[in-house]
C-alpha cells in the first residue's frame, strides 16, 4: 500500500494572486479513492463544499472554470471514516473567535486519543471527529483571548501548543488558516508534501505533478504568511504510527 490516506489535503499560500486551478483540477481528479465529499474555501474566505465524489460534481467543475488567480486557499477530498456522507461532515470547517476572527481547517486523519472533543458531540453540526477537533481548537483560542488580545506570534503559539497536546496516538494532518497566517502539521510519513512557486507555497498529500516537491517536516508546526514561513514550532515526539489494525483497516476499504 502507498500512503496511508483517508482524505486528501489541499493548501496555498502566496504573496501575489497566482492561477492554481490547474493544481486544483489535478488534485480534484484524486477523488476516485475519496469520493464521500470535497470542499474549497477560496481568498475571499468563501467555503463552498458537497457531499458527493468531486470528480461527478457540475458545481465544483463551473467553480474552477470560473475561479480566478488565489494568494490563499485551502481544498480537501474525503473519505468517510468517522461521520456519514452529509455536506455537513465535509471539510473545511470554519467559524469564528470571540474577537471576530474567522478560522479554517481541513484534517486528515482520525481522533483516537483524547477526551476534549467529544465534549462538542452534541452541538456540532455534523458527526466527526474532524469537526469536533475544531471546535475544540476555537474554544483553546477563546479561552485565550479572554486574558487580552493576541498578537500574531501569540496566536502561533495557541494553536502550535494545541496541535502539540493533541497529535499523541492521533493521526493529525492538518492545515489551518486565521485569515493571515497559515499553519500546516503532519505526524505521519509520507502523507503531505510541498512545493515552492514562484509567488508561494503549495502544499498537498500528494504531490500533482512530477516536479519540485518536497516532504512537508514531520512532527512539527510551521506557518506561513503570504507564502513565507514566519513561525516554526519545536519537533514533537507526537508521531503516529499505524498499528497492523489501521492497516488492515484501510486495505479493507481499497484505500
Amino acid at each position: 500500500m502507498g500512503v496511508l490516506s483517508v482524505c486528501e489535503l489541499f493548501g496555498f499560500s502566496a504573496a501575489k494572486k497566482t492561477d492554481i486551478t490547474d493544481y486544483l483540477r489535478e488534485f480534484f481528479a484524486h477523488s476516485s479513492k475519496h469520493p464521500h465529499g470535497w470542499g474549497l474555501m477560496q481568498e475571499d474566505r468563501c467555503v463552498i463544499k458537497g457531499a458527493e465524489k468531486a470528480a461527478d460534481s457540475k458545481m465544483l467543475a463551473e467553480l474552477l472554470d470560473t475561479l480566478p488567480p488565489q494568494k490563499l486557499t485551502l481544498a480537501h477530498i474525503r473519505f468517510a471514516t468517522v461521520g456519514s456522507v452529509r455536506t455537513e461532515n465535509c471539510h473545511p470547517f470554519s467559524g469564528f473567535d470571540i474577537s471576530g476572527r474567522e478560522w479554517t481547517l481541513i484534517h486528515n486523519g482520525t481522533i483516537y486519543s483524547g477526551s476534549e472533543p467529544y465534549r462538542y458531540i452534541n452541538v456540532q453540526s455534523g458527526d466527526t471527529d474532524s469537526e469536533r477537533l475544531f471546535l475544540a481548537l476555537i474554544d483553546c483560542i477563546d479561552k485565550r483571548l479572554a486574558r487580552g488580545a493576541l498578537s500574531e506570534a501569540e496566536r502561533f503559539l495557541t494553536v502550535e501548543r494545541f496541535i502539540r497536546e493533541h497529535a499523541p496516538r492521533n493521526k493529525l494532518n492538518l492545515i489551518v488558516t486565521d485569515g493571515e497566517l497559515v499553519y500546516v502539521h503532519k505526524n505521519l510519513k509520507n502523507t503531505l508534501s510541498c512545493k515552492r512557486l514562484e509567488n508561494g507555497i503549495i502544499f498537498s498529500t500528494e504531490p500533482l505533478d512530477s516536479d519540485g516537491w518536497k516532504p512537508f517536516p514531520m512532527a512539527q508546526v510551521i506557518a506561513f504568511r503570504n507564502g513565507t514561513e514566519v513561525f516554526r514550532g519545536e519537533r514533537h515526539k507526537g508521531i503516529f504510527i499505524p498499528s497492523l489494525e489501521y492497516i488492515t483497516a484501510l486495505d479493507a476499504m481499497n484505500i
